[in-house]
């Protein structure tokens, strides 16, 4: 719902923060990490994960998208909720988080608060050769996808697994000459 929030900071503590964004103030949750990178600011951009409870919408915040990746990849595996994620992205940065998962360092992660062994392999069976490597992306930088990734990342955001996604768009003919929205409709078909 939210990709990005740009505002002035009215509060700053190690874990929560208010934004002040054109007359509205945002109560963001924050990890050590993100805290760290924005201690000294007074305005800031912050790219947000919302979290829709049955209690309660959480609005997490993040100092750049490699780490945000990171923690919607983390709340993808069983037993890891939101406030195990930030605590994980609290006490490791996602470069160790990436070297301990690709070494396959179960004894980093078991450091961690709150994760045992069994939630630390778990992680690592389940985010090994997974964990992606975003870069921030520029304010001024505008990116244009071609029309077969603008098709995949509307099927993926459907809910179609990535990879049958994929081959549904190799089985569209003559899928340069469509729109984006004539290659969704056949590659929906092909599915």
């Amino acid at each position: 719902m939210f990709a990005y929030l740009e505002g002035d900071l009215a509060y700053k503590s190690p874990s929560l923060l208010h934004m002040h964004v054109n007359g509205v103030g945002y109560e963001l949750n924050i990890t050590l990490q993100t805290y760290s990178h924005i201690q000294d600011k007074v305005r800031c951009r912050l790219y947000t994960h919302l979290q829709v409870r049955e209690d309660a919408w959480v609005l997490y915040a993040f100092a750049d998208e490699q780490e945000r990746a990171t923690f919607r990849q983390l709340l993808g595996i069983n037993g890891v909720g939101a406030a195990t994620a930030r605590i994980i992205l609290s006490s490791l940065s996602t470069e160790e988080l990436s070297r301990a998962i690709a070494t396959e360092d179960s004894r980093t992660l078991e450091k961690v608060k709150g994760i045992g062994t069994k939630t630390a392999q778990r992680i690592i069976l389940e985010l090994k050769g997974k964990l992606l490597a975003v870069k921030n992306v520029d304010t001024q930088t505008v990116t244009h996808n071609t029309i077969p990734e603008d098709a995949l990342n509307a099927l993926v955001n459907l809910g179609i697994n990535k990879a049958m996604a994929e081959q549904a768009i190799k089985k569209v003919n003559n899928s340069a000459s469509l729109t984006v929205e004539e290659l969704i409709k056949q590659a929906l078909r092909a599915l």
